[in-house]
């Protein structure tokens, strides 16, 4: 019987590329729009700007070409 000790099956999962994503978190999203976190929260929750979401579980994502979309639409020339 062919057995993998648990030592093998962590260098087996190291061998894997590690999976990118243009997905941000709440935080990386706040941050990129120089916002807070609850303040993008409260724009999603009462649908006062149109930021896409995207919902992984519990989790909510935001795509870096949305978020230009989104600053792009409300830029205002002076």
């Amino acid at each position: 019987m062919n057995t993998v000790s648990g030592e093998n099956d962590r260098t087996a999962v190291r061998q894997f590329p590690k999976f990118e994503s243009d997905l941000m978190t709440r935080k990386e999203a706040a941050a990129y729009l120089g916002i807070s976190e609850i303040t993008l929260a409260i724009w999603k929750s009462t649908g006062r700007y149109s930021v896409q979401v995207y919902k992984i579980g519990r989790l909510a994502k935001y795509k870096k070409g949305d978020l230009d979309a989104f600053i792009a639409s409300r830029l205002q020339a002076l």
